[in-house]
């Protein structure tokens, strides 16, 4: 084999280990959360029924936390998956089942984060959540 050739397969498998690696920045930051809500506090209230939701502090750009079923809750980051540079916030909409980023029109489904419609591709973030009755903990 001669040098030329040598060295144009040396690039080339240079190249290609290098845009087969490119890392992926389109996640939603990682944000330390460890909040508490207590089932007497008044803002708790949203939630005593099933599919009733509340926003709160926490997060890259604030939670949401729904109440999936008797005893189950969810806690998203309202930072929409879709071009997570630009920082949009989700909101749920009217029916609230269904949250809903104002810029691309994505639509994520509240009892599991999935994407309902719209250009975004993956889930929202999810973050742990345990309920023992009096105190729910949100955390990652």
């Amino acid at each position: 084999m001669n040098k030329v050739l040598k060295y144009g397969l040396a690039v080339l498998i240079v190249l290609l280990f290098f845009f087969r690696c490119k890392k992926d920045n389109n996640y939603v930051p990682y944000v330390y959360v460890d909040e508490y809500i207590y089932a007497t506090d008044p803002a708790f209230f949203p939630l005593n029924a099933v599919t009733g939701y509340i926003y709160w502090q926490g997060g890259s750009k604030g939670l949401i936390i729904f109440r999936k079923g008797q005893n189950e809750f969810v806690a998203y980051d309202r930072h929409c998956t879709y071009k997570v540079e630009d920082g949009d916030q989700i909101k749920v909409d009217a029916s609230g089942l269904l949250a809903t980023d104002a810029a691309c029109n994505t639509k994520f489904s509240m009892t599991d984060g999935s994407v309902n419609s719209g250009p975004a591709t993956r889930p929202l973030k999810m973050y742990e959540v345990s309920f023992d009755g009096t105190v729910l903990h949100i955390y990652n």
